[in-house]
C-alpha cells in the first residue's frame, strides 16, 4: 500500500498515533522572511497555476520556487527533493513517491539523514491529503532512526500553493495546525519553512 492510499483513519491505526488537532506550533513574533524579487515572481504566475489547477502546475509554478528559495536563503546546506522515490517500508505500506521532501543534509544526488519536512501537494482538498502526509512523515522518522538520527520533531504540510496546512510528529503524536495559512502574502509561508529546519 503505496503512501497515497492512506487515509487519516488508516495511518491512525497502522502506527498507532495519537492525534491534536487545532494546535499552532509555530511562535507567533516570527520575522517576516523577505523573498528575492525572482520568488517574488511566484506571484505573478499565480494566475496562470490557478487557472490551469492540476497539482502539477502547483507545484512547479508556486511550490517548488519556494522551496528553492529557503534552500538558497539558508545557502544550500539543506537538500530539496521533488517527486523522489522514499521507500522505507513497503510491508507496512510506507513506500511510494514524496512530492516534496526537506533534508537537513546538503547531499542532493540521494536522500541523506536527516529528513525534516515533507510536502505533500494537491490540487485544492487540503484534507484529502492529510493521511498521506502523515505516513510520509513516519516513514522519515523511521528512515532517520535506521540512519541513527534521533531528530525529534518532524514537520509536514498539505499544500495547494495558495492554501497552506502544518502538521508535525513527536514520536506517536500528530499535531494538526487546521488554519489554513494563504499565499500570498509569500513572507509568512516561508518564515514557517525556516524556523521548522533552523529551530524546529
Amino acid at each position: 500500500m503505496p503512501y497515497s492510499q492512506f487515509t487519516i483513519e488508516k495511518v491512525k491505526q497502522e502506527f498507532h498515533l495519537t492525534m491534536i488537532e487545532g494546535v499552532r506550533f509555530f511562535p507567533e513574533n516570527l520575522e517576516p522572511i523577505v523573498p528575492s524579487s525572482r520568488v517574488q515572481g511566484i506571484l505573478e504566475d499565480l494566475p496562470w497555476a490557478i487557472a490551469v489547477d492540476t497539482e502539477k502546475a502547483r507545484s512547479e509554478a508556486i511550490i517548488n520556487p519556494l522551496l528553492l528559495e529557503v534552500r538558497r536563503i539558508l545557502d544550500r546546506q539543506i537538500s530539496v527533493f521533488s517527486g523522489e522515490e522514499f521507500n522505507v517500508d513497503a510491508s507496512r505500506g510506507l513506500n511510494g513517491v514524496c512530492d516534496f521532501l526537506i533534508s537537513r543534509s546538503p547531499e542532493q544526488l540521494t536522500v541523506e539523514a536527516p529528513a525534516i519536512v515533507i510536502v505533500e501537494a494537491k490540487k485544492s482538498d487540503l484534507k484529502s491529503g492529510l493521511g498521506q502526509c502523515i505516513a510520509e512523515m513516519v516513514a522519515a522518522q523511521q528512515f532517520n532512526q535506521a540512519k541513527e538520527y534521533r531528530v525529534a520533531t518532524l514537520y509536514g504540510t498539505v499544500s495547494s500553493g495558495t492554501q497552506w496546512r502544518f502538521l508535525k510528529l513527536e514520536g506517536q503524536t500528530v499535531t494538526i495546525d487546521l488554519t489554513d495559512y494563504p499565499l500570498p502574502p509569500i513572507e509568512p509561508i516561508m518564515s514557517f519553512f525556516i524556523w521548522m529546519i533552523k529551530f524546529g
